[in-house]
């Protein structure tokens, strides 16, 4: 089998450190796994390719846009057709799995027009997303090629029951929601660390990463039931220089470590750290479409998590069975699940356990790429 997988995202490093790279290497894995030939179509292909990956074919799209927004976009719609020859150089192919990105039509398109079953896999409503946190120049033109590239897929797999709403709304027949997933080999079985209670969060820092609340709830913490809890906050990102500020506003600055941000194969021994790990979000945001990778890490390296109750994490985290959910934007809400958690280390490991045992058990990438594989008609099985 062939593949043909496409990430037209400029944003996107496909062998970097971000969530969205993470995603991109471990479906890159899932496919050669089922012994499927892949060939990567990208913009960002600057940094060296994981070794497990390196052998695997990879050709260039035109690079990232320069110039003012209405020349980026620009420049990107015409990038279309460059990821239309390259395909049509690289036929035949079995199957052409793309991530979905602004302006990005012709890979859905072309595969559509040669009878090959085409995937388009759906992380957030991007349309929205740029509109209220970037730029967005050509909406009318986004917005266009957003429902061309829906209506051509084959099929539409989306990370959340928010993301498939928006590609619904778009045009988009075959829709089902794909939660995110782990690959089990990065997640050994552990022992809890010793050392002060450590909470963790890992993340690039943006808005909707609500470690402001975290901060606040580290605080009270601090303040009264654990005045030796540490925080310890693994990943980059444009909030960092507030949230440093505020940590040290609150006299905590030696309290907590920011490691910067680390590569895939780092981040199990920075969670091998923590005694418990935080997903906060704020509830002020936009309609709730994430499927957070880091919960999914958490919860397959043993950690007990605790997660604001907010969109479909109720169906991830089942409170206290996987976890612990609190209020969005209540740090009271969440010093008090982590003051449960720090007391207590037995309910820590029955958390972590069970969250772990269920991760491995229905969230794996294998388990997404089967069910890839059964939405473009290629195979009947969906291995776990």
């Amino acid at each position: 089998m062939r593949i043909a997988y496409v990430c037209t995202d400029p944003g996107i490093p496909v062998f970097g450190a971000k969530g969205a790279s993470v995603h991109v290497q471990e479906m890159l894995r899932a496919f050669l796994a089922r012994g499927a030939t892949v060939i990567l179509l990208s913009p960002r292909l600057d940094d060296p390719a994981p070794a497990d990956l390196a052998s695997m074919q990879c050709l260039r799209l035109p690079p990232a846009p320069k110039g003012d927004a209405h020349s980026r976009e620009r420049q990107m719609l015409a990038a279309n057709e460059a990821v239309a020859q390259q395909l049509g150089a690289l036929a035949p192919v079995d199957l052409v799995y793309e991530r979905h990105a602004l302006f990005a039509h012709a890979a859905m398109e072309w595969a559509a027009e040669h009878g090959v079953p085409g995937v388009l896999e759906v992380n957030a409503p991007l349309l929205a997303e740029q509109a209220q946190h970037r730029t967005l120049a050509l909406p009318a033109e986004a917005k266009a090629s957003a429902q061309r590239a829906m209506v051509a897929a084959k099929a539409v797999s989306s990370v959340s029951p928010e993301a498939a709403r928006y590609a619904r709304a778009l045009g988009a027949g075959n829709s089902q929601v794909i939660a995110n997933a782990v690959n089990p080999k990065r997640f050994p079985a552990r022992a809890m660390p010793a050392g002060a209670f450590t909470i963790g969060f890992l993340g690039t820092l943006k808005p909707w990463h609500d470690v402001t609340t975290l901060i606040e709830a580290f605080a009270l913490l601090r303040a009264g039931p654990i005045p030796t809890a540490r925080l310890l906050i693994v990943g980059d990102g444009p909030e960092r220089p507030r949230l440093e500020a505020q940590l040290a506003t609150l006299a905590l600055t030696n309290a907590a470590e920011f490691t910067g941000a680390v590569m895939p194969d780092e981040v199990p021994h920075c969670l091998a750290r923590m005694h418990a790990a935080v997903a906060p979000y704020t509830g002020a945001a936009q309609a709730f479409y994430f499927s957070p990778l880091k919960l999914y890490e958490y919860m397959a390296a043993g950690l007990p998590v605790v997660a604001s109750r907010i969109g479909h994490l109720p169906e991830v985290v089942a409170h206290e069975h996987t976890g612990l959910l609190c209020e969005p934007d209540n740090p009271q809400s969440l010093a008090g699940a982590l003051t449960r958690l720090g007391a207590n280390a037995g309910l820590r490991a029955q958390l972590g356990q069970t969250a772990r045992n269920n991760v491995l058990a229905h969230h794996t990438w294998a388990g997404v790429a089967g069910r890839v594989l059964t939405l473009a008609g290629l195979t009947s099985e969906a291995a776990a």
